[in-house]
């Protein structure tokens, strides 16, 4: 069979509804000027035999395609993917426009749903929310998934990655597994290149020994919803539990998707005696041990990055 004119000069994109009969499938793709008649679209699945099976979705059919090559993505259910990157130090809302922005769901049902307890218990999660237990990874969803399936995948995810091990060894130094991911998504969120994350780790653990605050300025960005933005003295006094410079230990859950390396890096602090650090530029920190050090450090970097 001859491809239609529509099909010989490019891919298409066609979205097939749940629940259609062969009939009104026919009728669809005939609209969309890729087949060339729908009494032969019919008749071919009739002779197949898959005129009851043919599968809904959002099918991306390429150039030069048939009728029977058509036919077959519809029996094969050969749906398009839509690759969704949630990184590493990701957050829920972030997760929220970027499945929009795909036109997977909308973006406040992702923020509901994250946030619905009776969800969250479906998958095993004991959090207020389901920030830091989606785990960062590229994931391919196609249109007709719901919200729940997504959230779900993303969730075991992180159940497979986060390993008996993983929390046997977090139990040893305390921590239980919401505390753990809490403490990594700080991390996550603090260093810009891998190799500091033991040593930032490391900071974070002699604070909480020796009981002082965390004064970590994402937890500040997360109570505000600033992102990455500076922070101002204003900020700081924010009244939330997630303001780490008024309140000691660590604040109530995660504030970030935390990757397998912050993960481990919080489960491995370097063997350093640092209680301080400052941003030398946009990748690394200047790390220091004395308050003396440290305001002579921060004092230096501002200067020059003021310059």
């Amino acid at each position: 069979m001859v491809p239609t004119p529509a099909m010989q000069s490019g891919a298409k994109v066609v979205e097939i509804p749940p629940h259609q009969g062969a009939i009104s499938i026919a009728r669809r793709l005939a609209l969309e000027d890729v087949i060339r008649s729908r009494l032969g679209f019919l008749f071919l699945t009739t002779l197949r035999g898959t005129a009851s099976s043919l599968k809904a979705g959002e099918y991306e059919i390429p150039k030069d395609a048939n009728t029977v090559q058509i036919l077959r993505f519809l029996e094969e259910g050969k749906v398009r993917l839509h690759p969704v990157l949630f990184p590493e130090g990701g957050m829920v809302r972030e997760l929220a426009r970027a499945l929009e922005a795909e036109g997977l769901t909308r973006a406040e049902d992702v923020l509901r749903l994250s946030q619905d307890q009776n969800f969250i218990r479906t998958l095993g999660v004991e959090a207020a929310s389901l920030e830091g237990y989606l785990f960062p990874d590229t994931y391919h969803f196609f249109k007709g998934l719901t919200v729940e399936e997504m959230l779900a995948r993303m969730a075991h995810r992180l159940r497979m990655k986060v390993t008996e091990d993983l929390l046997s060894r977090a139990e040893a130094l305390g921590l239980t597994l919401h505390q753990l991911l809490t403490l990594a998504s700080i991390i996550e969120r603090e260093a810009v290149v891998p190799d500091e994350m033991p040593v930032i780790s490391a900071v974070f653990w002699n604070r909480l020994k020796r009981e002082m605050p965390l004064q970590a300025d994402p937890t500040v960005q997360y109570a505000l919803g600033k992102g990455r933005q500076a922070l101002t003295r204003e900020d700081l006094q924010v009244d939330s539990p997630f303001n780490t410079y008024r309140v000691r230990g660590l604040p109530p859950g995660p504030i970030a998707s935390p990757g397998k390396t912050a993960i481990l890096a919080t489960l491995n602090p370097a063997k350093v005696s640092y209680l301080y650090f400052v941003s030398m530029d946009d990748r690394r920190h200047f790390f220091s041990t004395t308050l003396e050090e440290h305001n002579s450090a921060v004092a230096r970097y501002r200067l020059a990055r003021a310059r």
